[in-house]
């Protein structure tokens, strides 16, 4: 038997009963129900607003706080002030607020490189290089370095001075001239500089092999990548008789960096080949028709480097060396780069020469983790790597341009099928020998 319908009290088999017309009353009480919403929105606008001033006020007094703490008497304190402005200056924008007090942070970082040992000259040279790059290429920079150049050169070229102080000098020299020398014959005096050092690291002309320890190898392997930095920008020279000595410098250091890949360290090793691969590149700009007398010697020497497989050596050093001496050879042989592209938020930017890829490396270097942050907002390092203007981009826009998880899932299975076929073709093969 069906279930009958049960009946509300104001409505017979769908007859409307008794309803009480809208009026004027119930339409004021809505209408300050949206006024309340609408109230309550602007609000919690506000307050958030207020929350971020707040931080930011924070945030800008801490850092006072570890500007005022680099002249303390501690060394502990002043080494914590260092990182706490280089974590800082790595990871957000601060041109207006380093603006301003930039010749006391310059005036703290000279007094740590004078007088402070070790890890503190260390912190105080890597931060000058960001206080570089956040100032930009400019008259702001040119002051700092001004100050800060002599410092550096007399560190360097101490050999009673820290070792670990003269690795910190030769890497920062090198950035800091980047961003901020003015003057292209002061570069060639910087490279000068850098050359007196590595050098030493030849093999004679007689085959013996210089004496030197670790620490010290470090030191020039520094110096190299820095000089291989600068080389970077004498090109863009137009005066002739600037090109003509720069032309002259690569050729005649094409012809001595080849003894350094019999280098004891791996780190030099790989050095010495990228800094090869990269004036390979530049000469060619410059003549594309430039012939190496000792090119068959040399590609011998670089594959022997790509598929080295000496026992006394780590496997981590192998692996390291066989990659990077696989793009050194066939940039000798052919030309070609293997490019590399770096996304960050919405954007990419393709790295598609060594020149390229020396300069991103001496940047991310010294801004680490804070580097697509960098590429992102700072107009400097936008303006290096020609990426134009930075673009602004809201959060809601952001987050609707972001894929979904199951979008980036099929990506990165796709990326990694790819890239085990690429790596497929270069591992070693294994040869059957048959049974014993």
């Amino acid at each position: 038997m069906p279930r009958p319908l049960r009946r509300r009290r104001d409505l017979v088999w769908g007859q409307p009963g008794n309803v009480q017309p809208f009026s004027d009353e119930d339409s004021s009480i809505e209408t300050l129900s949206h006024c309340s919403s609408l109230s309550e929105r602007t609000s919690a606008a506000e307050e958030a607003g207020e929350t971020e001033e707040m931080a930011q006020e924070d945030f800008q007094y801490k850092l006072k706080v570890y500007i005022d703490s680099t002249v303390d008497k501690s060394a502990k304190t002043r080494q914590g002030a260092l990182d706490g402005l280089k974590t800082a200056m790595a990871t957000k924008i601060l041109y207006e607020f380093i603006s301003e007090r930039r010749m006391t942070i310059t005036d703290s970082i000279e007094r740590c490189l004078k007088k402070g040992k070790g890890v503190e000259q260390c912190a105080a040279a890597s931060l000058a290089c960001l206080l570089c790059i956040q100032l930009g290429s400019g008259i702001e920079s040119e002051e700092v370095f001004k100050t800060l150049k002599p410092v550096f050169k007399t560190i360097l070229n101490d050999g009673a001075a820290n070792i670990q102080a003269r690795q910190a000098c030769a890497t920062s020299l090198g950035l800091c001239t980047l961003v901020a020398e003015d003057d292209i014959m002061d570069v060639y005096a910087t490279m000068e500089c850098f050359e007196s050092l590595f050098t030493h690291s030849y093999v004679r002309e007689d085959g013996s092999r210089p004496s030197v320890n670790p620490q010290t190898t470090q030191l020039h392997t520094n110096a190299l990548l820095s000089w291989a930095l600068l080389l970077t920008i004498c090109t863009g020279s137009h005066i002739r008789a600037i090109a003509q000595k720069c032309w002259d410098l690569q050729l005649r250091h094409l012809a001595k960096l080849p003894r350094l890949l019999e280098n004891d360290d791996v780190n030099m090793r790989i050095a010495a080949g990228e800094t090869i691969a990269l004036l390979f590149e530049l000469i060619r700009d410059v003549d594309p028709e430039f012939d190496y007398d000792d090119w068959e010697q040399l590609c011998e020497q670089l594959n022997a480097l790509a598929t080295d497989c000496n026992k006394h050596r780590a496997k981590t050093d192998k692996r390291k060396q066989r990659s990077v001496f696989r793009d050194v050879l066939k940039a000798v042989e052919e030309g070609d780069f293997q490019s590399e592209t770096i996304r960050f938020a919405t954007e990419r930017m393709v790295i598609d020469s060594w020149v390229k890829k020396r300069t991103y490396d001496a940047f991310r270097e010294f801004v680490g983790s804070g580097m697509n942050y960098h590429l992102q907002a700072n107009e400097f390092i936008r303006d290096v790597f020609e990426l134009g203007p930075p673009m602004l981009i809201d959060s809601a826009a952001l987050k609707a341009m972001k894929s979904s998880r199951l979008e980036r899932h099929l990506y990165n299975a796709a990326a990694f099928k790819a890239r085990t076929k690429a790596r497929n073709k270069f591992r070693d093969k294994r040869v059957d020998v048959g049974e014993f």
